[in-house]
């Protein structure tokens, strides 16, 4: 299959929607609209032409592990080079370790394409990023100059290493040991799974950020704490040491993502140096974490994306009867079944709930840029409650649309679909895990609900609430929009509504938070999503109005924000029924009568 980068879909969100050149000022980062469509122009080309190709072939060939060294599919490597000779490994560095400091709003296009190409290629260097924050954040001085510059240039890698055998989402239950020695370091002894390019052959170097416990800490997750510990020490001058005690035991034989190392890593007594305070683990890895939850949502949308375009220009190309009106194309054997309604509601459902996430992947993206480089520190607290509020929602509706986007490519193929050469089952394979890691769907709800909604009452879900109130509002008196106004306006008062039941049943009983979790998680997303396709919609009359050109982009916005309101958003109505189905029915019948 191959892939071309959504370039006007992107730029309209970007420019029409969210003003980056304003947003860039204000974050004085020095970027300008020509500069940035300069960068997205060379994004889509590299992508297009450098990583989507290797996508197929990584796939049926998968990694080999051999006396403890990885070897990557063919192409990977010199993909990899190009990847860090042409800067974009140092894209969101920060510039005094000799990173770009390109904003979150321009870069998660850049990784949407990237990840659209090939996400086995995108695992190697996407942790990276999150380790660098890290670092950065909670490092000593003497660590970030011995590892900070390599790691934002991407000449070495970083993992993240959490999860073990009896400890994934239970992070109390974790066992490795880092034991202290005399020269401030640490010998940490552990066993580590799941652990994404935990070894690898496009790099010299691979720093692993590893959660242990050091000796007399408290139970649970209070005594966890985090330390750097790398494939190869560094030396005071650059190079490399003697190879530290750790190795890669085994790579996992995986359902997707076959062309990433997905590693075993067996820590013996290996040399490591804390991250930030003791038993302060927990704190500093969730500064990586937030930012790879981000990154992992961009992988359900650039997964969906990819699915779309197949679907589509399958949907073209194939001649399989004719029009129930008639015979649309009477020169040929049979119509393509685009003139189908059914094939054209799949593809329309692709399309919005697609560029829906892409808008809300901006609005999110948005928020971590102002909670970091807002010259206002209110400003930056703001920003950072409404991130923390997003998070959980781009990360499980973004994963879940993606795992149903594929499935509808699959289906508009038809039987090819469930064929191998035609790429749209990969494309399904390989987006099934994005619901699992960095947290799975349960998790990111459970999180919405206990963390963010009750955390502060439903006060950051209020405002957010309000933000789109205020905007239908202001469509009210357009005609062309009032219809898509006031359907949205609804919605949000029912939300409203339904977030003050899930609060006040949630302080009832405790069990239905979780029974409540997920639906609401889904309701909560369709009707951000209709809020940002009204703001879609508002921008397209405006231009529409202005005669700017592009008449069909345009139309085309208003017709995806029509069938969004009209087909996708009732799905809204279930979730909420369900939700209000309360946590009885789940929790009343006896285990032992689940199997009689």
């Amino acid at each position: 299959m191959s892939y071309q980068a959504p370039l006007r879909d992107m730029r309209f969100v970007l420019h029409e929607l969210f003003d980056v050149s304003a947003h860039c000022e204000l974050l004085g980062n020095g970027l300008d609209r020509e500069l940035i469509d300069g960068v997205l122009d060379e994004a889509a080309r590299y992508t297009g032409e450098v990583v989507a190709p290797l996508n197929r072939n990584s796939d049926e060939e998968g990694c080999r592990l051999q006396d403890g060294a990885v070897t990557t599919p063919q192409g990977f490597r010199d993909a990899y080079r190009q990847f860090v000779d042409n800067g974009w490994a140092s894209m969101n560095g920060p510039v005094e370790f000799g990173g770009q400091g390109f904003p979150q709003l321009v870069s998660a296009s850049f990784h949407e394409m990237l990840m659209a190409s090939s996400l086995s290629f995108r695992i190697y260097s996407g942790l990276t990023e999150g380790a660098v924050l890290a670092l950065h954040k909670h490092g000593s001085e003497a660590l970030k100059a011995d590892y900070l510059s390599k790691m934002v240039s991407g000449e070495w890698t970083g993992t993240m290493c959490l999860t073990e055998p009896q400890a994934g989402t239970d992070l109390a239950l974790l066992r490795t040991k880092a034991e202290p020695q005399a020269d401030g370091s640490y010998k940490v002894s552990g066993n580590k799974i799941f652990i994404s390019g935990g070894e690898q052959d496009l790099t010299d170097n691979i720093v692993h950020l590893v959660l242990a416990r050091l000796p007399d800490a408290p139970a649970g997750v209070k005594g966890i704490s985090l330390l750097l510990v790398p494939k190869f020490v560094a030396n005071a001058d650059g190079s490399l040491a003697a190879k530290n005690a750790l190795s890669c035991g085994a790579i996992e034989h995986k359902m997707g993502i076959k062309g990433a190392s997905t590693c075993v890593m067996n820590f013996d007594g290996a040399t490591g140096w804390l991250i930030g305070e003791a038993n302060q683990g927990l704190a500093c890895m969730f500064t990586m974490m937030n930012d790879a939850r981000f990154q992992v949502g961009l992988q359900g949308l650039a997964i969906a994306e990819a699915a779309f375009q197949g679907g589509l220009r399958y949907a073209r190309e194939r001649l399989q009867s004719r029009g129930l009106a008639g015979a649309v194309q009477p020169d040929k054997a049979a119509d393509p079944i685009i003139v189908h309604p059914d094939v054209r509601r799949m593809l329309l459902t692709q399309k919005t709930l697609t560029e829906g996430s892409r808008m809300l992947a901006a609005y999110c993206a948005r928020q971590l840029d102002l909670e970091h480089g807002h010259p206002d520190a209110a400003a930056r607290k703001a920003a950072g409650k409404r991130a923390a509020l997003l998070i959980p929602i781009v990360k499980a509706f973004f994963t879940d649309m993606g795992q149903e986007v594929a499935s509808l490519g699959v289906q508009l193929y038809g039987g090819h679909g469930f064929i191998r050469e035609w790429g749209m089952e990969q494309l399904m394979r390989d987006s099934r895990i994005t619901q699992l890691y960095e947290g799975t769907n349960g998790i990111q709800a459970l999180d919405l609900i206990r963390r963010k909604l009750l955390g502060d009452g439903g006060a950051e879900l209020s405002a957010l609430q309000a933000e789109f109130s205020a905007l239908c509002d202001q469509q009210l008196d357009r005609p062309a929009l009032r219809g898509l106004a006031q359907t949205v306006q609804a919605r949000l008062g029912e939300w409203r509504e339904l977030s003050s039941e899930v609060i006040a049943a949630s302080q009832r009983d405790v069990q239905e938070i979780g029974a409540m979790s997920v639906d609401f998680l889904a309701y909560s997303s369709y009707v951000l999503l209709a809020g940002l396709w009204l703001q879609a919609a508002a921008r397209a009359q405006d231009a529409l109005d202005a005669g700017t050109g592009e008449t069909a982009f345009y139309q085309a916005k208003l017709h995806s924000a029509e069938f969004f309101v009209r087909r996708v958003l009732p799905r809204a109505s279930g979730h909420r029924e369900a939700l209000l189905g309360g946590a009885a029915c789940l929790m009343a019948m006896p285990e032992d009568s689940f199997a009689l």
